[in-house]
């Protein structure tokens, strides 16, 4: 496909409430989405780096600006025939994954719509429906969380995440898991930790945890090798894994037990199709996280997650749990399966893909560019596009 046009776009979207980790609190959600054109047809993509650089070194305001004078000027009326192409393409660039993410899930998306296929098809997904998770950050109360993680099981979601960071530790989670025996259960620490910290993660055996996602620094594989042999709950890698070189490295080392594959943090769909197989041939489970996306990065988690080797419920979220009023549509559809567990029904080419409402995307908007005709940065008139529905 030739690119003719890039448009991106800088949105903040404000949360129900604010979503505490071990890094900070976020009171709305920085993304990132971008439209590319060939010919008569588009495609979006989304990643959300958020506001400020602390779950990753990205952040959306920087990411804007380097799609808009870098990135996007590169891909402008090249021929881009695959996913690999496209990383070539962009991998004179260094690092920047949240950024190249959000025009390599546009790509897909547009080669999905050029070949009448869904993305589930177009990746070589073997499901069309996903089991998925509920998530909890740090809560006011731990009686706002053990009623919070009572809903999510009678909801039918077939896991829990709990954020874990100092002051929200061991005693909130023992109190979890002794009201809910039987839970699948697992804790995520945002690399809030280091290896001092050894104590407390050997105390976790105790709790029968799914896993202890992220213990240490963001960049580490070395030090959660050492603490992974000290401990008989498999470690998850997420912050780290950036790349598939990383994750054959943290394989190598005996980093984790399992990984988390985001297609944001791992620079889109090419990347993460990658690490999933490299997973899967060294027999490391994987599964698909979520960064709080609207519905055009949702509906991209969901086609990834239909890979056979992402086998843990994934990060997917259903439209209302984080924000008011969803911006893209259709909606994501959520409902429970045979087994009666909550899951997520991936697009189907009939169906089409999630976009943004223009109305909504107005309301939003922090920044806004089209790419076109060798000019750059040129202000889009991005909110009077015309949607495909």
């Amino acid at each position: 496909m030739r690119i003719e046009a890039v448009e991106v776009y800088h949105a903040s979207l404000p949360l129900l409430s604010p979503w505490r980790t071990g890094y900070g609190e976020d009171a709305a959600v920085d993304t990132v989405l971008v439209r590319l054109e060939s010919g008569d047809a588009w495609g979006w993509g989304e990643a959300t780096p958020f506001e400020r650089p602390e779950y990753s070194a990205e952040w959306a305001g920087g990411a804007f600006i380097l799609i808009r004078d870098v990135l996007a000027p590169a891909l402008l009326a090249a021929e881009i025939e695959s996913g690999d192409d496209l990383r070539a393409r962009l991998g004179r660039f260094k690092g920047n994954f949240f950024a190249k993410a959000t025009l390599d899930i546009a790509w897909w998306n547009l080669e999905a719509e050029l070949q009448g296929r869904s993305l589930r098809e177009l990746l070589g997904g073997t499901r069309t429906a996903v089991p998925v998770g509920a998530d909890f950050g740090v809560m006011d109360s731990l009686d706002d969380l053990l009623a919070a993680v009572g809903g999510a099981i009678d909801a039918g979601f077939p896991r829990v995440k709990l954020k874990f960071c100092p002051g929200w530790e061991f005693e909130v989670v023992a109190e979890v898991r002794k009201t809910f025996p039987k839970l699948t259960l697992h804790i995520d620490c945002n690399s809030g930790y280091t290896l001092a910290d050894a104590a407390l993660f050997r105390k976790l055996d105790s709790l029968a945890l799914a896993m202890i996602e992220q213990p240490l620094a963001h960049d580490d594989l070395i030090d959660h090798a050492k603490l992974q042999r000290e401990l008989d709950t498999p470690i998850c890698l997420d912050e780290s894994i950036v790349s598939v070189r990383a994750a054959q490295q943290a394989i190598e080392l005996g980093s984790c037990g399992c990984i988390n594959v985001k297609p944001g943090r791992v620079g889109g769909l090419t990347n993460a199709r990658l690490i999933h197989d490299v997973c899967r041939a060294a027999g490391i489970p994987c599964w698909v996280g979520g960064n709080l996306e609207t519905g055009v990065g949702t509906s991209a988690a969901v086609a990834l997650a239909t890979l056979d080797n992402f086998v843990y419920p994934a990060d997917i979220f259903p439209p209302g749990r984080f924000y008011r009023d969803e911006l893209a549509r259709p909606l994501v559809e959520f409902r429970r399966d045979e087994q009666g567990r909550q899951t997520a029904i991936a697009f189907e080419a009939a169906t089409g893909v999630p976009e943004p409402d223009p109305e909504h995307l107005r309301q939003v908007l922090v920044e806004t560019a089209r790419i076109a005709n060798g000019h750059r940065g040129v202000p889009a008139d991005a909110i009077g596009i015309t949607a495909r529905r």
